[in-house]
C-alpha cells in the first residue's frame, strides 16, 4: 500500500511537507508518457524509502536537489 511506502520514505525525510514537495517534483520528472501517475508515484516513494540517505540520492541524481518556487 502506498501508506506504507510513505512511512518507509518518513524514515529517510522526516519532514513531511519536503517529502510532498519532493515526490511531486520526482513524479513530474520521472513520469514517463502512457504510464499511470500513481505508478509513477509509487516508484518515486519506494526510491526514497530504498535509499540510504538524502544526501547519497542527490549525488546520483536520482532525487531533485531542490524545490523550486514560482510566483502565481
Amino acid at each position: 500500500m502506498r501508506s506504507d511506502k510513505i512511512f518507509g520514505a518518513l524514515d529517510r525525510v522526516q519532514n513531511r511537507y519536503k517529502l510532498c514537495q519532493l515526490t511531486a517534483q520526482a513524479t513530474r520528472k520521472f513520469h514517463r508518457p502512457n504510464t499511470r501517475v500513481q505508478e509513477t508515484m509509487n516508484e518515486v516513494l519506494e526510491r526514497f524509502s530504498n535509499t540510504g540517505s538524502l544526501e547519497k540520492a542527490r549525488a546520483t541524481q536520482e532525487i531533485p536537489v531542490s524545490v523550486q518556487r514560482h510566483a502565481a
